[in-house]
């Protein structure tokens, strides 16, 4: 079967929870060098296993181009395209809130380029919060080793400021000032509820 990829890239290896998730035996750093997708898979699935939260990746949808039916019962895909996601990479509920986030990672140092981003997914994030849902983005600096989530808030306002001529990045000091630092943990290994605790505290 021919499967055409965004980019040309193929899809990271499949997650397994099974296989994957840290164990008690595992140091906290064993697995330093993986992607910021796939930490968060790790986190999301030690929270739904001891039934704290729900929050899943969506699936990205494909585009069928070719089936045959060699059966009337049976029908197989010849070729197909993975289309981009509509909106963003994660959503679920936790205390009773809509959580929906992406997730990005950058090599720069400084700055996180706003380009990494599209208005289908802005606008999805602000819808979002109008319904009373919590939004953010997940933010790795990778030469640095640093995560933050930072609020769509956040986001919206340098969005909206490189319409109207501002920076087209936002300084990792703002991000570090108006976000929140994700250290690392053996389980989770992105404890980023923590910080959902602290945006579900300030709604209050």
């Amino acid at each position: 079967m021919n499967i055409h990829y965004p980019n040309g890239q193929k899809p990271r290896k499949e997650y397994n929870p099974h296989r994957d998730l840290p164990t008690p035996h595992q140091s906290i750093y064993a697995k330093r060098g993986m992607s910021l997708e796939d930490e968060i898979n790790h986190s999301n699935q030690y929270y739904l296993a001891n039934h704290i939260a729900v929050i899943h990746k969506k699936p990205t949808p494909i585009q069928l181009v070719k089936v045959d039916y060699p059966k009337r019962s049976a029908a197989v895909i010849k070729e197909a395209y993975f289309r981009r996601p509509s909106t963003t990479d994660y959503n679920g509920v936790y205390k009773g809130y809509y959580i929906d986030f992406d997730a990005k990672e950058t090599r720069n140092k400084r700055s996180f380029p706003l380009k990494n981003f599209h208005p289908h997914q802005i606008n999805h994030m602000r819808e979002c919060i109008k319904q009373g849902g919590i939004c953010f983005a997940f933010i790795k600096f990778t030469e640095l080793d640093l995560i933050y989530l930072l609020p769509a808030t956040i986001l919206f306002n340098f969005w909206d400021q490189q319409e109207s001529g501002g920076r087209k990045s936002i300084p990792l000091a703002t991000i570090a000032k108006n976000g929140y630092q994700i250290g690392y943990r053996l389980n989770p290994r992105l404890p980023y509820l923590d910080a959902v605790d602290q945006i579900i505290a300030n709604k209050k």
